[in-house]
């Protein structure tokens, strides 16, 4: 309930709408002939047309600092996309990614359309485009000034935004070179390299076939970094948003194709795409696990971006391409697509946003409303980009993922502000129609805020960050700062915020108020939202007052408790939580699995967050300490949800997903969720997520589902080959390797594979699952030992494995000569799943390889570079042993003592390490790896303790994206007026 009575300042004119005490309005199941009733006004009203001409300035997201690939990576390009993304030879190494001949061409016919706007307004309008390159980053800034008439600007704004090749991007999708060459020949499949130019012409985008890349891999065991070659090649598409992802879609069916698979289509209403797929699209991976297909859905806000390339075909939103085996498998998949179609009712709810903040939204929010919408299985409709809009729909299966969508939507809403800078009493002249133009760019470019300057009145929207920025930039202009003005700052934050903002009796604002010389208004509730609005005379006071309002706004972050535990921590009567809560000036709540209305509905409730700790923002770095001691009264079994990341070849999830029980039975055995990435995505990026230290266990079983293999060509001699088809070896060596290091070994015969001498070789073929991999070289070492007693020295061609980098003093030592001491062997260039090394030869491959590749006429001698690796197994998983990036120096350094029977011991202190938070409490928690440079993690061998892995990152705190938020998912720039 509201006390107005304790509201002193809040302002006379209130809502229509708002209601005392209210509660939020149920919602109904749609009805095609019932309009939707408004929900009150829009917290900001759409900017009505002026009587005369206005100044609109607005950046305009060309993302000119993504740079091309390197040329000598490059296979096969389409038609001139070498010349547009590549520097020319003569060109300077110096030269920055913003003079790309790409970016320099959309800049081109950017300031060519809006001098036509222009010419064709007949001076009703002017359209200026100004480009610079701000101190604080070497990335271009293109910004468009438009002077005239408010529907004139807002209009022509709308096209340049839907004109305009915006957010440029490079996707990446990895394919097996057999599909793309022949490798034996030497030479690339026409019919691939014709696909590719066929895609690229009719999306629009720029393709490049890429060859194997050396990435940098971290060896889990003793931190060493060293370059391991990915077998598979590289399809890079270069182009905006939406064309990218059509073109990405259309590789992948070609993929498909390739694998035998045919493809159909089904089209099905726009709208009801992420409700069939449900909760982290769980409805599909059944339908594709039952029916072994693999369903193409488009990107789900489509219809919100009209850019299309010129000459290029729009993908169609309502078509669902579907592939399989055969004809049988896509029509089971069809029937169950249309079992869940029957199945629906839909739940409809529409919400008013301002315009300007669903721009914003659409143009750099997008990853994080794609998450809200596959977590909840619903759907967003966003109006189109620069139409002024503000009606917003969405739309789900239960009321509950409805509210929790738009309750998640309207916190992304908040983290942008919007401020009004009146100049009442000008001092010196006014400034002229280009000075005026010239002070909105340079707003524009140092700060990425949307700025309108009409009758002596600054408008900023933007995020937080930006229009701090602004606010600044403007402060410093000198026809301002001699003039008399007012400056008013909204914030907008959820409703259940506003009593832990004011405070008790608006305790914390009169004290802002009182501090800043500021007045703080509570102005515009709607049902979910309210506007914080910060009015002062002076930008020192504003800056004042609106920094302590920020401090004073809520941080939180939240994490899953299962719900068993929650009655140990509240305690009798509440006196655990209490003294937790006292003690660290953060308020805990807990809710329950009745709470969510996730009782017997859907297993994700079990998982879902539950515990959400609260304190104002200048408090936040209490937040980790209340966390920590939580789960001090969890079991070790059960406690600190956190994932980890496998990575498994994307083509093999379709055979996991057929497997679909078992995984379901690792999921429940160890308590775990196995998320596999959506068929379009492309990845090979498998999470698992559950308790700390029941990931490595549910990781290691799920690892042993997936099959690998690693060959060694070893020099064919008569000893080798007595040994090799002697009945010792069949019947001991054999079964030894299988039972003691879980590997199979088998002997071929390779007639490719040669000696340098062109002599003959012998092929062991070693088969093993992933969670094994790192046994291969100890069972390699048992059978170097079984060649050695049979007095065999085998001579290795390809696929030797290395022990690790000696530990001993040798190397200090070496002027001894002692039979105590052991030298270790030189390392031998290999090419190994499990620990690669690649010297100077494979350098000297490669660069024979890409050299060659990249002129016409050469493609024959790609067969030089592939035959010699073509058996060469896929990477290994090294990453078991290795927790996520932002694991705790406490939970490393001292895991048995943070588990410590004394109840006041805190995990804080128990690793006798200074950790940076107690030096500066805003500082983020650092990764702590076992690779680090502050300490050394020596991970025990298998058996001894299982290693601790490092917490999930919080959710969002439920609170606007703040420069003082410990827990912000979208950061602003390094640097700005209020930090």
């Amino acid at each position: 309930m509201n006390k107005l009575a304790n509201m002193r300042h809040w302002q006379e004119r209130m809502s229509p709408n708002f209601n005392i005490g209210r509660s939020n309005m149920g919602m109904q199941i749609i009805n095609p002939h019932q309009k939707a009733m408004p929900q009150g006004p829009p917290p900001i009203a759409a900017p009505q047309p002026a009587d005369g001409p206005i100044n609109y300035s607005f950046n305009v997201p060309f993302a000119s600092d993504l740079a091309g690939p390197d040329t000598e990576d490059i296979l096969h390009a389409t038609a001139d996309a070498v010349l547009r993304w590549t520097h020319p030879e003569d060109a300077p190494d110096d030269i920055p990614v913003h003079e790309l001949p790409v970016h320099a061409q959309n800049l081109a016919q950017l300031r060519k359309y809006c001098k036509e706007i222009s010419e064709q307004s007949r001076g009703a309008l002017e359209a200026v485009v100004v480009s610079a390159t701000p101190k604080s980053s070497r990335s271009q800034v293109t910004t468009v000034c438009l002077t005239g008439s408010a529907e004139a600007v807002y209009r022509t704004r709308e096209a340049i935004l839907n004109e305009t090749p915006l957010s440029l991007r490079c996707t990446t999708v990895e394919v097996d070179g057999n599909l793309v060459a022949n490798l034996n020949e030497g030479v690339l499949k026409k019919g691939v390299t014709d696909y590719l130019d066929e895609t690229s012409a009719f999306c629009g985008v720029d393709i490049f076939l890429l060859g194997p890349k050396l990435a940098p891999v971290t060896d889990a065991l003793n931190g060493e970094v060293e370059l391991r070659r990915d077998q598979r090649w590289r399809v890079a598409i270069y182009g905006d948003i939406m064309s990218s992802e059509h073109a990405k879609t259309r590789v992948l069916i070609h993929i498909d194709q390739l694998l035998g698979r045919i493809v159909d289509g089904q089209k099905m209403d726009f709208s009801l795409h992420q409700i069939v797929c449900g909760r982290n699209r769980k409805n599909i991976k059944l339908v594709e696990s039952a029916t072994n297909t693999a369903i193409y859905f488009p990107p789900p806000f489509s219809p919100a971006y009209s850019y299309c390339p010129l000459n290029a075909q729009r993908r169609d939103f309502q078509q669902i391409f579907i592939t399989g085996e055969n004809p049988q498998s896509i029509e089971a998949a069809k029937y169950k697509l249309h079992e869940i179609l029957l199945r629906i009712r839909i739940f409809v709810k529409d919400v008013q946003i301002p315009a300007a903040k669903i721009d914003s939204i659409l143009l750099s929010r997008m990853d994080k409303v794609r998450k809200i919408v596959e977590t909840n299985g619903s759907f967003i409709m966003f109006p189109p980009l620069g139409s002024k809009q503000t009606t917003v729909r969405v739309q789900g299966l239960e009321n509950l993922h409805v509210e929790r969508t738009v309750r998640e939507l309207m916190t992304i809403v908040g983290q942008f502000y919007t401020a009004t800078w009146w100049i009442s009493q000008p001092v010196e002249r006014l400034p002229s129609p280009s000075d005026i133009q010239s002070m909105l760019v340079d707003i524009c470019a140092n700060s990425d805020a949307d700025v309108t300057f009409d009758k002596l009145t600054f408008t900023i929207t933007g995020s937080d960050e930006a229009v701090k920025a602004a606010m600044m930039v403007i402060s410093s202009v000198k026809f301002v700062a001699h003039s008399q003005y007012q400056i008013r700052v909204k914030i907008e934050l959820a409703n259940e915020h506003k009593e832990f903002v004011s405070g008790k009796k608006n305790g914390k604002i009169n004290k802002i108020m009182g501090q800043s010389n500021v007045q703080i208004m509570f102005d515009n509730f709607g049902e979910y939202n309210f506007n914080i609005e910060v009015q002062g005379h002076t930008y020192d006071s504003i800056k004042q007052g609106l920094n302590l309002v920020e401090q004073e706004m809520p941080a939180s972050i939240s994490f899953h408790v299962p719900d068993q535990y929650h009655k140990r921590i509240i305690g009798i009567g509440g006196q655990h939580i209490q003294r937790i809560m006292k003690k660290h000036s953060v308020f805990v709540k807990f809710s329950n699995a009745m709470d969510r209305g996730g009782m017997g509905r859907d297993d994700d409730d079990s998982r879902v967050d539950n515990v959400i700790c609260r304190t104002p923002a200048r408090n936040a770095q209490n937040l980790e300490l209340v966390r920590d001691e939580i789960l001090e009264m969890v079991d070790r079994v059960d406690s600190e949800f956190t994932s980890q990341i496998v990575n498994v070849d994307r083509l093999y999830h379709r055979q996991l997903l057929a497997r679909l029980q078992e995984i379901e039975d690792l999921e429940r055995q160890w308590n775990c969720k196995i998320t596999f990435p959506s068929t379009e995505q492309a990845s090979d990026e498998v999470t698992v997520t559950g308790p700390q230290w029941q990931v490595p266990h549910c990781v290691d079983a799920f690892l042993g589902m997936v099959p690998d293999r690693h060959e060694i060509v070893l020099e064919r001699t008569p000893a080798l080959m007595v040994f090799l088809e002697s009945p010792n070896f069949a019947q001991e060596v054999i079964p030894k390797l299988k039972n003691q290091y879980e590997a199979e070994v088998t002997v071929h015969e390779n007639p490719e594979e040669r000696t340098e001498e062109g002599g003959p070789t012998a092929t062991l073929v070693w088969t093993f699952t992933r969670n094994n991999a790192g046994g291969l070289r100890d069972a390699m070492d048992f059978l170097q030992a079984q060649f050695a007693t049979n007095g065999i020295d085998p001579v290795f061609i390809k696929g030797a494995i290395p022990r690790p980098k000696s530990d001993t003093f040798e190397e200090s030592l070496q002027y001894f000569d002692s039979k105590l001491l052991q030298h270790a062997p030189a390392l031998v260039a290999v090419d190994s799943p499990t620990k690669p090394t690649f010297g100077d030869e494979v350098a000297r491959e490669r660069v024979t390889l890409f050299e060659r590749l990249r002129k016409p006429g050469s493609m024959s001698s790609i067969s030089n570079f592939l035959d010699r690796r073509k058996n060469s197994s896929h990477s290994a998983n090294t990453s078991f042993f290795k927790g996520s990036s932002n694991v705790s120096k406490s939970s490393l350094i001292s895991i048995e003592s943070t588990r410590s029977f004394n109840a006041d011991r805190s995990p804080w202190h128990d690793s006798g390490v200074n950790l940076p938070e107690d030096e500066n409490p805003w500082a983020p928690t650092r990764s702590f790896t076992a690779n680090g440079s502050e300490h050394k993690l020596t991970v025990p061998h298998a058996g001894d303790v299982t290693p601790r892995h490092t917490t999930r990152q919080s959710a969002d705190s439920g609170r606007p994206s703040t420069s003082h938020s410990t827990n912000s998912g979208y950061p602003g720039p390094p640097s700005g007026p209020f930090r």
